[in-house]
């Protein structure tokens, strides 16, 4: 079967709506044993500042060329100021970027460290949380704005880290928006509660596994019990697709005018995967793009497999850019129905 083409990605936009964060690098080598503590001394090297969650979604759709909007609230700390001017340098409108005062904006750093000419491994994660939760105000200005925006847009994203700008404001605004023919899909993590009638969610299995109450994200790897777990969350969400991301498994897609045990891709890409931090955004950003502009749903699954093949060669949140992917379509494996052969 030959590979789908890549549309004309440069002519859609797109509204991003949900947590954003920021990701920080810390590079380091090792030197020696501390004598304060049985740990290991790092000499520092290298720092950087990336987009997480919705920001890096945002990223995602830009880099492939669509117009891009991004809503969701931030604090007025050094790394959510830092964060805005890197999304906006990308050429992303930020404009709807609200600015909490006093609110914290959620912080991941990771500690990655090698010996010279080794690969960097990470060895540390520290997550720096808003201390409260988001402002009932907030987030229904996040929805309002939403709403104002998306009506005028081809597509609409929304990124769930569960921080809070997810709510179920926003879930009623995107049941809106789908219900006038826009493509809406959500990204969620641990609830689709609030989120009804969307064009499709995109969770990865463990995320399944967490929303049906499966024993284990390990008892999904059998085809059966995922179709079930499928056949359940589009029961409960009414959207017309589910999109499982299965990381080395690659993806499973089940919902409309789809075989019934729905279809499956292997994970693309030939080499060994480096980090596969932001793979999630990258798979809900191309699916959301790809269907946006007119492909099979089928098609727009293989899309995002092959862009997530590309972002998980490299170190921290990447983007996929077109000559990636289309050079990542040339060899990537096709959607089959879903009878265990990728499992």
């Amino acid at each position: 079967m030959p590979a789908p083409r890549i549309p004309d990605f440069g002519a859609l936009s797109v509204l991003v709506v949900g947590d954003l964060i920021a990701d920080q690098w810390l590079y380091a080598q090792p030197r020696r044993l501390s004598r304060e503590a049985p740990v290991m001394v790092l000499r520092h090297e290298k720092e950087r500042l990336g987009a997480g969650g919705a920001a890096n979604v945002a990223r995602s759709l830009r880099a492939l060329g669509a117009e891009v909007s991004l809503l969701g609230a931030i604090g007025r700390d050094a790394s959510g100021r830092e964060l805005l001017n890197l999304v906006e340098s990308e050429g992303i409108d930020t404009s709807g970027v609200e600015l909490v005062p006093g609110a914290v904006t959620p912080t991941k750093t990771r500690v990655l460290a090698a010996e010279p000419r080794r690969s960097l491994q990470q060895i540390l994660r520290i997550d720096r949380d808003p201390p409260v939760p988001l402002d009932a105000e907030v987030r229904s200005r996040v929805a309002a704005r939403t709403y104002a925006l998306g009506r005028h847009v081809d597509a609409l994203v929304v990124s769930d880290y569960e921080y809070g700008c997810a709510g179920p404001e926003v879930g009623a605004v995107a049941l809106e928006l789908a219900r006038t023919g826009k493509v809406a899909v959500l990204d969620p993590r641990s609830s689709i509660d609030g989120f009804r009638g969307l064009t499709a969610i995109t969770p990865n299995v463990a995320e399944v596994a967490h929303l049906v109450r499966a024993d284990s994200p390990e008892s999904l790897d059998d085809p059966a019990a995922l179709r079930a777990a499928a056949r359940a969350l589009l029961d409960t969400s009414v959207s017309r697709f589910l999109l499982v991301t299965r990381g080395n498994l690659g993806m499973a897609l089940f919902g409309e005018d789809l075989p019934e045990e729905g279809v499956a891709v292997e994970a693309s890409g030939s080499g060994e995967v480096t980090d596969v931090c932001g793979a999630g955004d990258t798979a809900a950003a191309v699916f959301a793009l790809a269907l946006a502009a007119g492909l099979p749903a089928s098609d727009a699954m293989v899309l995002a497999n092959a862009a997530s093949g590309v972002v998980v060669m490299e170190h921290g949140a990447a983007v996929c850019r077109p000559s990636q992917l289309a050079g990542a379509l040339a060899t990537a494996p096709a959607a089959v129905r879903f009878a265990g052969s990728t499992g």
